[in-house]
């Protein structure tokens, strides 16, 4: 039998009109007599009263009160509600359906609750109910430890839940459903021609994830890519066929892919430069500085080294704290708030001459100075203000024509 694991997330499932686009989708793959796996998130987003934010905020006031074990209980209840809901209609339908927690589907973790790591996935029971004709109703985000305590896999769980199923079962294919039309050249909330991709390497849609793209979570492409589990990024309201994530070798074995040097922009905004020289001190200046970030929880990015001191980007929520850390180092600290980063990433841009020729050329002529720069094969970062965001989107996308249709599949 064909397999494909469904995943379908808040927006799809939050209220009955969207729950019946989802039902559309599962019919037809079920009527050509495909096994399914049907994996579910929370419903809705933050504010609705099933979503994973508010059931947070039935206990925030509490402040740190909650132990950590308890919380994953808590977060636990929204993909129940989803898959409890689904099986419902399901069977109303006359499709034969069972719902299973994480767990009871054979999602083994490990114990670091609100962010588990799969160790292992024992696919007996799932595989026993696909075998009697049953479509397997799986909430996503979640697992067990091995002496049967609940957790949760963290941010993007879901994502990791399906393509992590996939890989285990070995399915054809993990479909991934959420409110756009694929994966596009852009965010469309700030580049208003954005375009859906037809398909992208593994390592091109990581990257863009990586870097603030939020359609899929990096860690559930990485999972997909070691197994060879191709994934589409699909919308629930439409039956377009998305944006197809696989290998670039299979890509060019199937003439879909595309001879193109840039694939698409990613952007992360509400971020802050730090600059930290040194330039008579100790020489042990970027090993004090990210010790200390390190040591308090700080993640760091944008990082350039440099023989007398470093340069480097936190988010807006760790600014204070790392201004007090370096200044009780001694340290000055170079502080320029509002940046964001801007990231163009293609596969095709390793050794390709003139990419940043392009980036320069493009935020140039629309004003925007470029604050900080670096590159590795397949991708070119800017940093830039915040307030240049949207207009150098624009100018970067229109300068390497992401808005046009794709050249010839080779």
């Amino acid at each position: 039998m064909d397999l494909i694991v469904q995943k379908f997330g808040g927006t799809s499932l939050s209220d009955d009109q969207s729950r019946r686009h989802v039902l559309r989708h599962i019919v037809r793959e079920h009527g050509a007599g495909i096994g399914l796996v049907v994996v579910v998130s929370a419903m809705g987003r933050s504010g609705e009263p099933y979503a994973t934010d508010s059931l947070l905020n039935l206990v925030r006031h509490n402040g740190n009160a909650l132990p950590a074990r308890e919380r994953d209980l808590l977060l636990s209840c929204g993909e129940l509600i989803s898959a409890s809901v689904l099986c419902s209609i399901l069977n109303a339908e006359g499709i034969p359906s069972v719902a299973l927690t994480g767990g009871q589907a054979g999602i083994v973790t490990d114990d670091r609750f609100g962010a588990a790591r799969i160790k292992e996935i024992k696919t007996d029971r799932i595989q026993k109910h696909l075998s009697d004709g049953q479509v397997v109703v799986i909430t996503g985000f979640q697992g067990m430890t091995s002496d049967g305590e609940m957790t949760t896999l963290g941010r993007g769980g879901s994502d990791t839940s399906a393509t992590a199923l996939g890989a285990a079962l070995n399915a054809d294919i993990v479909d991934i459903y959420t409110d756009v039309d694929g994966i596009l050249t852009a965010d469309p909330r700030w580049v208003s021609n954005a375009r859906a991709l037809s398909a992208v390497s593994y390592e091109e849609i990581c990257n863009m994830a990586q870097n603030g793209a939020k359609v899929i979570h990096p860690r559930a492409v990485e999972i997909a890519m070691k197994a060879g589990i191709p994934v589409r990024v699909r919308s629930t309201f439409s039956d377009e066929e998305g944006t197809l994530v696989t290998h670039a070798r299979a890509l060019r074995s199937q003439g879909i892919w595309y001879d193109r040097t840039v694939t698409g922009l990613a952007h992360v905004s509400q971020v802050t430069q730090l600059g930290v020289m040194n330039r008579s001190g100790p020489a042990d200046v970027q090993l004090r500085v990210f010790r200390a970030m390190a040591s308090h929880g700080i993640s760091v990015d944008f990082i350039n080294v440099m023989p007398t001191g470093v340069h480097y980007t936190v988010s807006d929520n760790d600014t204070q704290n790392a201004i007090r850390l370096l200044q009780e180092l001694g340290f000055e600290p170079h502080i320029r708030r509002g940046c964001a980063k801007v990231s163009v990433i293609g596969g095709g841009m390793n050794g390709e001459p003139g990419v940043m020729a392009i980036i320069v050329e493009a935020l140039t002529n629309s004003g925007i100075p470029i604050l900080q720069s670096a590159d590795s094969n397949t991708t070119i970062w800017v940093l830039i203000s915040e307030e240049d965001l949207a207009k150098a989107l624009q100018a970067l996308h229109t300068a390497f024509g992401l808005h046009l249709a794709p050249a010839t599949g080779i």
